[in-house]
């Protein structure tokens, strides 16, 4: 159903092109493309057209890499080019979102004081002396060593 109905978009696309060629005197080309069929004949002559859509599209592709090719060097300068954009883009959006963050970014540490109930579930004890002391709770620490000199 597919093929039915890109052939028949074909088909309308060629019926337009050459009214309004007529209207305007201009000739028709065909645009080749992978879509277009061959028209049906003997074997021989469908093989001759199949090959010769094939030679166009070649030779279309051969049009579009001489017209679009560039040197080595022309590569490498639009190379860097894109490059030097990119830093001169790139430079200025790192900066502003540091100072951004450093001067209109609330910074938020950890509060002072004890923590609330569910931010001091411990599970199991720490395998150090004071086994109820986080790592860096200096004053937990003080208070625990404390204990034990006066205990």
């Amino acid at each position: 159903m597919k093929a039915i109905n890109s052939t028949m978009f074909a088909a309308r696309s060629l019926a337009r092109t050459t009214l309004t060629a007529a209207r305007t005197g201009a000739t028709v080309t065909q645009r080749r493309s992978n879509q277009t069929i061959p028209k049906l004949g003997s074997p021989a002559e469908m093989e001759a057209e199949a090959i010769a859509h094939l030679r166009a599209r070649v030779r279309r592709q051969k049009e579009i890499m001489d017209a679009t090719h560039k040197s080595e060097a022309e590569e490498v300068e639009e190379m860097w080019k894109w490059i030097k954009i990119s830093a001169v883009v790139a430079a200025p959006v790192c900066v502003l979102s540091i100072l951004k963050d450093m001067f209109f970014v609330e910074h938020v540490h950890r509060p002072h004081g004890p923590l609330p109930e569910y931010m001091n579930i411990q599970t199991k004890e720490f395998p150090w002396e004071c086994e109820t002391c986080a790592l860096f709770d200096l004053e937990c620490w003080k208070k625990c060593r404390e204990e034990r000199a006066g205990n």
